[in-house]
């Protein structure tokens, strides 16, 4: 369960403000069809965080125990300072809408996803936790808290959330995981 909820916040709160999220405010807008957008993110994360779920389930077969603690710690500690930068969005990101809204959604998002910091936070929280399945549902549940009401509700979030306390709490809590991880906390649930 720990590494189920421990996903789910971390994601939810690096997501916001994101170039994924700040994707889903512009399909939303220029598609003006929510529930196909969510659905096309829904199956784009599951893919991608299966993807980096099943690397870091990898990694922890190919490096010991202490290898992987440092690893993960130096790991958490960079994705804090990662997450303080804020993400520029790129608009070709939103240029495919030949796919239609489903398929437009799902091609973006599966490629602005693919080495964005909520993916590496994947790949170290199922090295981390071993739990392949709790990581994985944890950090999608944690994509779809961040952006369904980025499409729902679209601008008028985005003018009201404080993304810099966010992205501070965020980098916070890897902050307080990389070290944690480093002095070995922890090492008898996950590592």
């Amino acid at each position: 369960m720990e590494a189920f909820l421990l996903s789910t916040g971390i994601v939810a709160l690096a997501e916001i403000g994101d170039k994924t999220q700040l994707l889903a405010f512009i399909l939303a807008a220029k598609f003006k069809k929510p529930w196909p957008i969510i659905a096309a993110i829904l199956v784009a994360t599951v893919a991608n965080h299966a993807f980096a779920g099943a690397i870091g389930s990898w990694i922890t077969s190919l490096v010991g125990p202490e290898t992987l603690r440092w690893i993960l710690g130096i790991s958490f500690i960079a994705m804090a300072g990662w997450t303080l930068v804020p993400d520029k969005f790129d608009e070709e990101d939103a240029k495919l809408a030949r796919f239609g809204v489903f398929g437009t959604t799902l091609v973006a998002f599966f490629l602005a996803e693919m080495g964005d910091k909520t993916q590496f936070a994947t790949i170290a929280l199922a090295a981390k936790y071993h739990n392949f399945v709790a990581v994985v549902s944890g950090t999608t549940l944690g994509m779809m808290l961040a952006n369904v009401p980025a499409v729902l509700l679209g601008h008028k979030i985005a003018e009201r959330m404080p993304t810099r306390i966010v992205h501070r709490i965020a980098a916070a809590i890897f902050l307080v995981m990389g070290i944690l991880t480093l002095l070995g906390v922890g090492a008898g649930v996950g590592l």
